[in-house]
């Protein structure tokens, strides 16, 4: 456990649900761990126990949040979890289907899970209409778009940018179809979950809009990908949306949650449930603030978000890693260049550069 984990309270230790199992961490609140074939090697999704109103009547059984992304592993999964053999449902179905954002390892099944329980998604508008859009490939989302992109802020090696372009259809592999209507989680609209109200908190930076959950009663928050205990959610600029300013974004997402009380269980979607949610904000703040220090200090001469690269990424990176990587440095130029602290400058050989202004 490194110093930052440290600071953090983890009430289940290094407890974690096994394969294909269920893991009950608070009354009617159960914790699924779904592989991913990534650095990032897990998801946790999460089960509610609800009862919702069906034309039929009321049906009593779980809220889905998060799917995992679209494979053979996780479906399989899914099936052991659906077909109830241990009984860790109890024999009750899928009532309901939330996703909190767009990314592919927490929307990429909710088509399957919805189709196979005939039960509607819900989610924030931001992050539905940005899953339609890259999965069904339009134009400027279909991954063509990274190659010229990537170019423009510094990468010129021939090769790496081959595997990048061979990942343009990476999304509407692991997410090949979004259910074709849904319900809008908004914030400011609560949900009734048994009885019980959650709170919709919307996050931006690291998606359109996020959606994290959270329930007085219960004292804890799905946070999603909004807070990590381990690791910095990813704030990347992208070639959908080239002039963004994420890490602004996040940066002021995060004081939504400094008015939630200390002890809340934070439920997130990589690594383990935890308490230390305001210690936590303090760290990431901190953790953007030396990264703008750093990024600023290199900036005195010309820099691309390619050459920025190695100054915030001090390991070897695939081609996977290597796209969110320039992404966030290019995040955190553009945090800098929107604060006036830097100018751009597009070279004759078409690469964007920043610099300290003057």
């Amino acid at each position: 456990m490194n110093q930052l984990e440290q600071q953090l309270d983890y009430p289940f230790g290094d407890t974690l649900p096994e394969a294909g199992k269920t893991m009950e961490i608070a009354p009617g609140v159960l914790w699924v761990r779904m592989g991913l074939p990534f650095a990032l090697n897990h998801i946790n999704l999460w089960l509610l126990e609800d009862e919702i109103e069906t034309d039929t009547g009321r049906v009593h059984g779980w809220t889905v949040v998060d799917c995992g992304i679209s494979s053979d592993t996780t479906r399989d999964t899914w099936e052991v979890l659906l077909g109830d053999v241990n009984n860790h449902l109890r024999g009750l179905p899928i009532v309901r289907v939330i996703v909190t954002h767009c990314h592919p390892d927490h929307v990429g099944l909710a088509d399957f899970l919805c189709s196979r329980w005939k039960v509607s998604l819900w989610m924030t508008a931001g992050e539905y209409a940005f899953a339609r859009m890259m999965s069904a490939s339009l134009p400027g989302a279909d991954g063509t778009a990274m190659f010229p992109h990537f170019r423009k802020h510094g990468l010129t090696d021939p090769a790496m940018l081959e595997q990048i372009q061979e990942r343009k259809t990476h999304y509407t592999r692991l997410v090949p179809t979004v259910p074709a209507a849904y319900r809008r989680l908004q914030e400011g609209t609560p949900l009734t979950i048994l009885g019980r109200r959650w709170d919709i908190i919307t996050g931006f930076g690291h998606s359109p809009e996020h959606a994290s959950l959270f329930c007085a009663e219960l004292h804890l928050m799905i946070s999603g990908d909004m807070l990590l205990p381990r690791i910095s959610t990813n704030v990347s600029v992208f070639a959908i949306e080239p002039e963004a300013n994420p890490v602004q974004q996040y940066l002021d997402s995060l004081q939504k949650y400094l008015p939630l009380p200390a002890d809340t269980l934070i439920l997130p979607s990589h690594g383990k449930p935890f308490k230390g949610m305001h210690t936590r904000i303090t760290q990431l703040q901190q953790h953007h603030a030396e990264r703008l220090g750093e990024v600023r200090v290199a900036c005195a001469t010309p820099q691309s978000a390619c050459d920025i690269v190695p100054i915030m990424f001090r390991r070897p990176l695939d081609s996977h890693q290597l796209t969110f990587a320039i992404g966030e440095a290019l995040a955190h130029l553009h945090k800098l260049w929107f604060d006036g602290v830097l100018v751009r400058q597009l070279g004759d050989d078409g690469v964007m550069r920043f610099v300290v202004a003057q």
